[in-house]
């Protein structure tokens, strides 16, 4: 799978890229919101984690800008961060994010797990959109 993780932290985009590839996972990164916007239309990747707090557009709205373009709004989101807050994680949610993953209560490798998990949902949810 083709995962698109957007995060300004050079040691986590490392640790994580290192651990999704060794799961198969082709990786790209974005160190801020206007690269993970432009690499999500031009890169296609099956999936996108975004960090709640980037130095230019902050994650909540990067995610409100890839659910509002038609070529960027069926890649399933999820939000990878160190913030925690529920407002921050409702508003995350009600935009269109398919899950909230606080970076400190997760192993890299299960991140992997994670990703195949909300790839299986959005499977279930075309193939059940097809029986309509």
């Amino acid at each position: 799978m083709k995962v698109l993780l957007i995060d300004d932290d050079e040691a986590i985009l490392s640790v994580y890229s290192t651990s999704l590839k060794s799961h198969g996972h082709e990786i790209i990164t974005a160190v801020n919101g206007k690269a993970g916007l432009e690499k999500a239309k031009t890169e296609k990747p099956d999936v996108v984690l975004l960090d709640q707090v980037l130095p230019d557009i902050q994650g909540n709205e990067v995610l409100r800008l890839l659910k509002d373009d038609s070529e960027t709004k069926d890649i399933p989101v999820a939000m990878l961060s160190n913030f925690g807050q529920n407002d921050l994680i409702q508003k995350a949610l009600n935009t269109g994010a398919v899950d909230y993953i606080r970076k400190y209560e997760i192993e890299p490798d299960y991140l992997d797990t994670k990703i195949k998990a909300i790839m299986k949902s959005k499977q279930s949810q075309a193939d059940n959109e097809q029986t309509f």
